[in-house]
Parts: structure tokens; C-alpha cells; sequence
């Protein structure tokens, strides 16, 4: 039986293989990023969904701003876990950190009455979520407080993983105008809508388990 995929590349095939290729070029597929071919993927999800499952049997998942699609199988044994480009943090206090990130999130959007349909995205200072984590790990590590200072965490556990949320788009960062300097602290940034794909309550179930662990030194 003939795609549906295939039925509608003859109709439309320069919206169908941009969003083919769009969706491979980073993890998540975001309206802002062309609203034309969201609203495109979003009008023929169940072509998209079909094809997806039967050449390569992964999940299409969307929302109101954001595609991706889930590869449950990684079948190129002979690259090693640790070669294959993933999404992953493995140090313990960068795990820790990521899931303090989303806490922040959620509790930004309720202090500010925002949920995750709103049109805009939610917009932070780092030097509030920098508060945030630093209070947290001194809770989790109160016999550490000293070790846990703002600098500290600042330097050597939030700074290395602020590329990464960028990399993988699940923050932005927002430059001032070039007329305006701003510090640390009072730098922007955006939560973009991966971030709420990822349960802060669930994963803060992990948080006991982490802190049994021993931080390795850089």
C-alpha cells in the first residue's frame, strides 16, 4: 500500500522534505522556528506519524510548539555508548543541576501566572535561577554549605551546562541590544518548550539516589 507520505510529497514535496530535514537538523522542531511548515507537520501529522513508524519505527510527539521524534532503538552497536551524540549529563552535580533547572522553571511559571500554553515563553535572569540552584545544593548537601557557594556553583556547575541546554535548545540566551552591557547575573534567558517535555517532580524522585553518590573532581 502506497505511504499517504508519498501521496502528499506529490503534491507538496518542497514542504515535505523541508520539514523532513528540519526535524533531523536538532532535536526539537519549535513553531517559532517557521511557523508555515509547523502548522504544515501539525495539518498532516497522521502522514508524518505513519511515516515515521513504518521506515523507521520512531515516535513522532507534538504539541501547540514543539515537534520531535523519539528513537526508543540505537542499532549501530559498533558506536560505543559513549560516542553516540546524546543528550546526557554524567556528572552527579550536573544531574542535580539540570533537575534544580527545571524546578526553577516550574516555579517561575507559577510566580509569574504563566503555564506552558501561554504564547510568550518564560523569560529569567541567570542571577535568579544561579539563587535557586545554590540554595538547593546546600540542601542537599548541607554538611558542603561552605563548598557550595554562589561562586561555586556558578563556576563549576552551571556555567559548564548552560551550553549544553543551549545546544540541545532548551534555553536561550537573550544578548542585550549592543548599546547595553549586562553582568552574569542580569543576563537573560528564554525557556524554550523542550524544557517542559521533562518532569521536574519525576526526576527530583532521583535526587536521594544522586546524593549518595560521590562527586568526581574535574
Amino acid at each position: 500500500m502506497e505511504s499517504k507520505l508519498v501521496s502528499l510529497l506529490a503534491r507538496s514535496g518542497d514542504k515535505v522534505r523541508a520539514v523532513l530535514n528540519i526535524m533531523m537538523e536538532s532535536p526539537y522542531f519549535y513553531c517559532d522556528d517557521n511557523p508555515d511548515l509547523f502548522f504544515f507537520l501539525k495539518r498532516h501529522r497522521q502522514e508524518f506519524v505513519e511515516f515515521f513508524t513504518a521506515f523507521y519505527d520512531w515516535t513522532l510527539l507534538m504539541d501547540s510548539k514543539c515537534a520531535r521524534v523519539y528513537k526508543e532503538k540505537w542499532y549501530n552497536t559498533a558506536i560505543a555508548p559513549s560516542s553516540r551524540t546524546l543528550f546526557s549529563f554524567t556528572k552527579r552535580d550536573e544531574c542535580l543541576a539540570f533537575m534544580m533547572v527545571l524546578e526553577f522553571y516550574e516555579h517561575q511559571l507559577e510566580e509569574n501566572g504563566m503555564t506552558v500554553e501561554d504564547k510568550e515563553n518564560l523569560r529569567f535572569r541567570f542571577g535568579d535561577l544561579l539563587s535557586h540552584a545554590q540554595r538547593r545544593f546546600v540542601l542537599c548537601f548541607p554538611e558542603k554549605a561552605s563548598q557550595y557557594s554562589e561562586e561555586y556553583v556558578r563556576a563549576k556547575i552551571l556555567k559548564p551546562i548552560l551550553p549544553e541546554l543551549e545546544r540541545y535548545r532548551f534555553l536561550k540566551r537573550i544578548d542585550p541590544p549592543d548599546d547595553l552591557t549586562a553582568s552574569d547575573d542580569d543576563m537573560i534567558y528564554e525557556a524554550l518548550p523542550a524544557i517542559y517535555h521533562y518532569n521536574a517532580n519525576a526526576l527530583s524522585r532521583l535526587i536521594p539516589e544522586l546524593q549518595q553518590i560521590e562527586e568526581q573532581p574535574a
